[in-house]
């Protein structure tokens, strides 16, 4: 059985005392509670992607769009992060968009399976992998953290070559 990766939180540190004040993310792990969280929304909120974590029990969290996803997490470790959009399909809800869009986790692609499995335990139908995959990257020589552009493995800071494989930590 393969190990499932947890991602830590290597963002600003200024974001992380956000943490205690704002709470954390919705934990939805049914259809009921999915369904009792989304109708709290407004259409116009309904309409655009939503912040989540997958938690380290595996547990689905959503939080509003521009949330910060260390919030949504209280902080903690995570199995999967991004952003999440819902659409109404005849009489059930379903996964229309998903990513791993979480610059303050950058989490590896790698993650898309325990992401699949909270979807899953919802019982949610969803897209077979990410709608928009995200490639993160940390430079070894000056150490920024990068998106991976059209498969482009050089820093946007330096110039130097990134590695080909996952290589943040948030320091463990």
């Amino acid at each position: 059985m393969r190990v499932q990766r947890s991602y830590g939180y290597v963002g600003p540190a200024d974001l992380v005392g956000l943490v205690s004040s704002q709470g954390v993310g919705q934990a939805v792990g049914s259809l009921a509670q999915l369904l009792a969280w989304v109708s709290g929304r407004d259409v116009a909120e309904l309409a655009e992607p939503f912040t989540f974590v997958i938690d380290l029990s595996g547990c689905l969290r959503l939080a509003p769009r521009r949330s910060e996803h260390v919030v949504c997490a209280g902080g903690e470790r995570v199995l999967g992060a991004g952003e999440i959009g819902f659409e109404r399909r005849a009489e059930a809800w379903a996964v229309a968009q998903v990513s791993n869009q979480s610059t303050g986790y950058c989490p590896d692609l790698q993650s898309w399976g325990a992401v699949a499995a909270a979807i899953d335990k919802i019982g949610l139908a969803r897209p077979a992998g990410f709608t928009q995959a995200v490639v993160f990257r940390r430079c070894t020589e000056c150490g920024e953290l990068n998106v991976v552009r059209e498969e482009f493995f050089v820093c946007v800071f330096c110039e130097s070559d990134l590695p080909a494989e996952w290589n943040i930590s948030a320091g463990d």
